[in-house]
């Protein structure tokens, strides 16, 4: 097990109890999240013929799916920090539902981009953020083993959504299967329904007591000056501005653009993405083109997806150990170019055996990796920051998201050959497993700098986490003296107002 950590939420989280039911509701939030567009591939061929259009067009379903997910991102997090998980789940699961039903009575290329692309993708972004962020604040010790079983949740899915999806083909049509896919997208509300909030009580700390008492005093004078008629300073423009910049970074915390730590991965994940899902996507058409059968072509995403699901618990069993956790972006690192090293060597494999084995493979480097994804991203930010920070990762991750899956379907149509698709995917991710090991070294080194430095100016300053929760404690449950002046500044203008009343 990992050493004790400190806890930034102000509570100290279960680690267990109802947490596993909400891991539960998780991996199938998070399951549907990032399985539905890759199982989707399935109907690739059906459409393009239907439709009359290239690899490209096609890709581009998948492609606003996955970058609408992530670049609702923001728009999840504001809406958690505002209403919670619950309902922001269960109000997504909707969405995705309307959304293949809508699409089940489509005429056109375009109207799919709308009902599938941009009407599911972001219902399935109100699944996937919160149910990350809610993992954050029921576990902490646990944490990396509680994410890496709500990130198996996608393999499942996998193993279970790509023959299902062929079955559904085969006997209902393509119209038919979407129906039914909107009617099993709907238990998204149910996995929503078990996210039960949790938090410690709210104490107030003496900066809050000051804005609420210089709130009161200027209601207390706006109200007397009322009745009198005398005018009152509004606000400046610039206070006004300030004032709307501040609710903004209430739910949006900006500051983390001045994170060394979080910018180096947004960096990293960016690029990472350029090749990410392609390989994914174009997986099961590519084992069509050299002439598997379809039911051989499904069962490849079931293989990968079977790797998958054993590698993404093992993965967090092994991130949460006292050896790897205080190094967790290395691991992280590795895992990402591991990944690229696979794409790189997928046109080597001739036959469906060869096809089999780098599903293994795949399915391996790609659990390790999604296993890890946010977990890293928490361990850099901690939790109370994390909300934000997930969702303005997304955003940022969402062009390379969308061009991904185009860029290796019109390298397909260019050179009439899968491997270039899959050569570029795969230098893409060794390049940004290279950049984030690199300057992860570089940020670890500039860490330990930095706290040698602040013993050698202040040793007094270095105080446990528990000192310093304590001392908080005891600040936020008096009203120092630091109070006395607002207090007299109330008084004083209250007979102000009293006084020029009687006159």
């Amino acid at each position: 097990m990992s050493p004790p950590l400190p806890s930034d939420l102000g509570y100290i989280p279960p680690d267990g109890g109802w947490g596993w039911a909400v891991v539960f509701g998780a991996s199938i939030s998070v399951g549907f999240a990032y399985t539905f567009p890759k199982a989707f591939t399935i109907y690739f061929k059906e459409l393009q013929a239907v439709y009359s259009i290239s690899y490209s067009q096609i890709a581009w379903i998948t492609s606003i799916m996955c970058a609408t997910t992530y670049g609702g991102g923001p728009i999840s997090s504001i809406l958690v920090n505002r209403y919670g998980s619950r309902p922001v789940v269960i109000f997504g699961g909707l969405l995705c539902g309307i959304g293949m039903v809508s699409a089940a009575f489509c005429t056109s290329i375009l109207q799919l981009y709308i009902c599938v692309g941009f009407i599911t993708g972001f219902g399935l972004a109100l699944n996937l953020q919160p149910s990350v962020i809610i993992i954050g604040k029921y576990f902490l010790k646990r944490r990396p083993i509680a994410n890496g079983l709500a990130m198996a949740g996608s393999p499942v899915m996998l193993c279970t959504l790509a023959p299902l999806n062929q079955f559904l083909f085969d006997n209902f049509g393509w119209r038919g299967s979407f129906l039914i896919l909107g009617a099993i997208l709907l238990n998204c509300c149910v996995a929503g329904a078990l996210f039960r909030p949790i938090g410690a009580p709210k104490i107030q700390s003496n900066e809050e007591v000051k804005e609420v008492l210089k709130e009161e005093v200027t209601k207390d004078a706006m109200e007397m000056n009322s009745s009198t008629n005398i005018p009152v300073e509004t606000k400046p423009e610039e206070e006004e501005a300030k004032d709307c910049c501040e609710k903004i970074n209430k739910y949006l915390d900006f500051s983390l653009f001045k994170h060394r730590g979080f910018l180096i991965y947004l960096i990293g994940n960016v690029l990472m993405f350029l090749g990410f899902f392609a390989p994914i996507v174009f997986l099961a058409p590519y084992a069509k083109h050299i002439g598997i059968d379809e039911y051989s072509a499904a069962f490849l995403l079931s293989v990968l997806a079977i790797v998958d699901m054993i590698a993404r618990p093992a993965t967090g069993i092994i991130a949460n150990s006292k050896w790897v956790r205080p190094r967790i972006q290395y691991f992280f690192s590795f895992s990402i170019a591991f990944n690229g090293a696979c794409h790189l060597l997928c046109p080597l494999a001739s036959g469906y055996k060869g096809l089999v084995i780098y599903s293994v493979f795949f399915g391996l480097a790609f659990g390790m990796v999604c296993a890890m994804l946010f977990e890293t991203l928490m361990d850099l930010v901690g939790a109370t920051r994390f909300t934000s920070a997930v969702g303005l990762v997304t955003i940022a991750e969402c062009c390379t998201i969308l061009l991904g899956p185009p860029i290796g379907g019109t390298l397909i149509d260019t050179f009439g050959d899968y491997k270039y698709m899959f050569i570029k995917c795969g230098a893409v991710m060794v390049l940004a497993g290279t950049f984030l090991f690199i300057m992860n070294y570089y940020n670890y080194r500039m860490l330990a700098k930095e706290k040698r430095k602040a013993k050698e100016e202040d040793p007094k300053s270095v105080r446990t986490e528990s000192e310093g929760r304590n001392n908080l404690n005891k600040d936020t449950a008096q009203d120092g003296p630091e109070l006395e002046p607002l207090r007299e500044e109330q008084e004083r203008l209250k007979k102000e107002v009293n006084g020029t009343n009687e006159v």
